[in-house]
C-alpha cells in the first residue's frame, strides 16, 4: 500500500510539472505514463494473486504505451525518450519472462513489471528540467526533429510582399 502511495504521489508531481513547464515531447509522455498507470490500477485487483500469472489485459495497456514512447521517441528532438522507451521495453519483457515460465516468483513479477515505472517518472521530470534550460539559455527548444516535423502550410494566393 505504501509502495502505491508513494507511486500516486510521484506520478501526479511528474506529469503536473510536465504539463506546466515541459514542451509538447514531455507533456505526451506525462499523459501516456498517467492514463497507463490509471488504467492498469482500474484493472488490477487489490490484492497481490493478481501476479501469479500474466494478465493479458495489463499486457495491453502496456503494449500500448510502448508503442506511444517509441513514436514519442522517434518524432522528438530529445534524447530522453529513448530511455524511457527502453525501460517500457524491460517492463514489457517480465511479462514475457512470467510467459516463459509461470513458476517465476509472484514478488519478482511484480517488481519486475512495476519498478521501470519510477526511472520513467524520473526521465520525464529531467526532460522538462532541460527543456526549462534550454529555454532560458537559447530562447527555445525545438520539440520535434526536422526530419519528422509537419511542413509549412502554404501561403494563401495573393499579392507578395
Amino acid at each position: 500500500m505504501v509502495n502505491t502511495i508513494v507511486y500516486l504521489v510521484l506520478l501526479i508531481a511528474c506529469c503536473l510539472y510536465a504539463y506546466a513547464r515541459g514542451g509538447a515531447p514531455e507533456q505526451i509522455a506525462a499523459a501516456i505514463i498517467a492514463v497507463g498507470s490509471v488504467l492498469t490500477y482500474a484493472i488490477m485487483p487489490t490484492s497481490s494473486a493478481s501476479y501469479h500469472s500474466v494478465r493479458l489485459d495489463a499486457f495491453l495497456i502496456d503494449l500500448v504505451c510502448l508503442i506511444g514512447f517509441l513514436i514519442l521517441a522517434l518524432r522528438a528532438e530529445r534524447y530522453w525518450p529513448l530511455w524511457v522507451t527502453a525501460l517500457q521495453i524491460i517492463g514489457i519483457a517480465g511479462h514475457g519472462v512470467k510467459l516463459a515460465d509461470p513458476d517465476v516468483v509472484r514478488r519478482a513479477f511484480a517488481f519486475a513489471l512495476a519498478f521501470w515505472s519510477y526511472p520513467m517518472l524520473l526521465l520525464i521530470a529531467l526532460g522538462t528540467w532541460q527543456h526549462q534550460r534550454r529555454l532560458k539559455r537559447f530562447g527555445t527548444d525545438p520539440s520535434w526533429s526536422s526530419f519528422s516535423a509537419p511542413s509549412d502550410p502554404p501561403l494563401p494566393p495573393g499579392p507578395k510582399p
